[in-house]
């Protein structure tokens, strides 16, 4: 969102930033959202209730007259005239909720999914008032929809609310990278973890950006955390997105809502290094066909729950923490092992540091691929691909770091997608400290580490023509003068020192 400006940001964030006084962080952001969805469905209600009344034929009230359309219908104690109207009135959270309620009722696929608490009385009814009269730009109707106006308005409080939780949040460009990198076209595509459902987003517009149709990719996916599934249903609904993510917040391990599943692509960011994941209750279970995952590391069963959800030429690409690569401990290198060795790893890819917004930990894409010989592709039988990619992005503030669409992204895609293609005009060549297609005798001999550092090698410097002997004398000379300053710095300030009666 760095690189979009609305104008009305800071403000409307700056504003909305007053309404948390004591309620928590994890409801807080539900507030702000709220209020959005309901502006956004008011929109889009109210153009096509004017197209209906242009028309003459006494449909603006009836309920199908809109969901043919994909329209949600909303009632008129919840349309946002009557919400802004009643902005200045001490029952504006009440009013509110019983909007919510209504719309509930009339579209039974919200039902228990909008917020409805705002009468609470810990949220400031005055400063509530102030927002709803801050968000008067249009987000539903046909025009704010070509401009994506909402996924602008959403990713930017995203954002904000990832750098204060950072925990239902994955960065925009890592989505994004995830899935230029696998191009889900067509077909079933399923995320385990959720979230608030940026991959199912991000998914979306990939084929909408090659001219593909809304209904060519089919949503499937799950979530653990009742407020962040609830959240995902918003952001799927107002997008027009029918996915299935379960018929309610459910743990993926335990509880799987789409044991049939075969999808052709998968697309997570699961929690980092999870402990306690329900091990002791999955001893027996069928998907750990490669090895029992560690009892308080969580990684290699989402690992190996993914590879069980692939189908036959099934495409796989999501985040892990940097350890996952290497770790030889409870009997994770086993299954590493067991994995690479059954041709399921396709490339590996470590991204630079700082991506995230509230953890430091190093991380990487893991892409799986379920044959290898996919008449799609080139057969990339006993080949992995490496790409070491720490070197990319930049920074979009002091602490935090983006991939840059047009260069970061696409030099990571390009190389991916030339080293697969069957395109004779599409060669693929090692890049001396970026990439390198290794094969799987490469991979043993390293005791299948799969850190890319270890196959790219180093990135060779361009020799400026500088002689060597000439070069280590100039900087010898530049020591020489920096340590000479350092010590006049030091002798001055002693020399003050004492002048004050402070002997140092």
């Amino acid at each position: 969102m760095a690189s979009v400006k609305l104008g009305w940001e800071n403000n409307l964030w700056a504003m909305a930033d007053k309404l948390r006084g004591n309620i928590e962080n994890s409801e807080y952001k539900h507030v702000i959202l709220g209020l959005v969805f309901l502006k956004y469905v008011s929109d889009a209600f109210g153009e096509r209730y004017n197209q209906l009344v242009k028309a003459g034929d006494g449909f603006e009230e009836e309920r199908d007259a809109y969901t043919e359309k994909g329209v949600f219908f909303v009632p008129s104690q919840a349309r946002w005239d009557f919400i802004k109207n009643s902005a200045k009135l001490p029952t504006i959270g009440q009013i509110i909720d019983d909007a919510m309620v209504a719309i509930e009722k009339e579209n039974p696929g919200l039902k228990g999914v909008l917020q409805k608490n705002y009468a609470r009385p810990a949220l400031d009814k005055h400063k509530l008032g102030e927002l709803v009269d801050m968000l008067s730009f249009k987000m539903g109707d046909k025009e704010s929809r070509a401009k994506d106006v909402l996924g602008r308005v959403y990713e930017f409080f995203l954002g904000k609310f990832g750098k204060i939780e950072g925990t239902f949040y994955t960065p925009p460009s890592i989505v994004k990278l995830l899935v230029e990198m696998l191009q889900p076209y067509k077909g079933r595509v399923y995320d385990p973890c959720c979230g608030s459902g940026g991959m199912f987003v991000q998914s979306q517009k990939f084929v909408e950006k090659h001219s593909g149709r809304r209904d060519d990719i089919h949503i499937f996916g799950q979530e653990y955390t009742a407020t962040t599934w609830k959240l995902c249903k918003m952001n799927l609904a107002i997008r027009g997105i029918d996915g299935n993510i379960g018929s309610r917040d459910a743990d993926t391990f335990t509880n799987d809502e789409h044991k049939r599943l075969k999808a052709d692509y998968i697309m997570a960011n699961p929690p980092f290094n999870m402990k306690d994941w329900g091990a002791s209750r999955l001893q027996e279970d069928v998907r750990w066909k490669y090895g029992m995952p560690p009892v308080n590391n969580a990684n290699y069963a989402w690992i190996q729950h993914i590879v069980s959800k692939l189908s036959p030429n099934g495409l796989a690409g999501f985040v892990l923490a940097n350890g996952s690569m290497s770790t030889n401990t409870s009997n994770q290198d086993g299954i590493r092992k067991n994995l690479i060795e059954a041709n399921l790893v396709d490339c590996i890819v470590t991204l630079p540091g700082q991506l995230f917004y509230t953890t430091q930990i190093p991380v990487c894409l893991w892409f799986l691929a379920k044959n290898k010989r996919d008449k799609r592709f080139r057969d990339r039988t006993g080949k992995i691909l490496f790409i070491d990619a720490k070197k990319l992005g930049y920074m979009e503030d002091r602490t935090h770091k983006v991939l840059d669409d047009g260069k970061d992204i696409k030099k990571i895609t390009d190389t991916y997608h030339a080293w697969r293609s069957t395109d004779e005009e599409s060669t693929y060549e090692d890049i001396k400290g970026f990439c390198k297609s290794a094969t799987l005798e490469e991979v043993r001999e390293h005791e299948y580490i799969l850190t890319p550092g270890r196959y790219v090698g180093i990135e060779e410097v361009e020799d400026d023509g500088e002689p060597f002997d000439e070069k280590m004398t100039k900087i010898t000379e530049d020591l020489a003068e920096i340590f000479a300053k350092s010590r006049s710095l030091e002798n001055e300030v002693r020399e003050n020192l004492g002048g004050i009666g402070y002997e140092f």
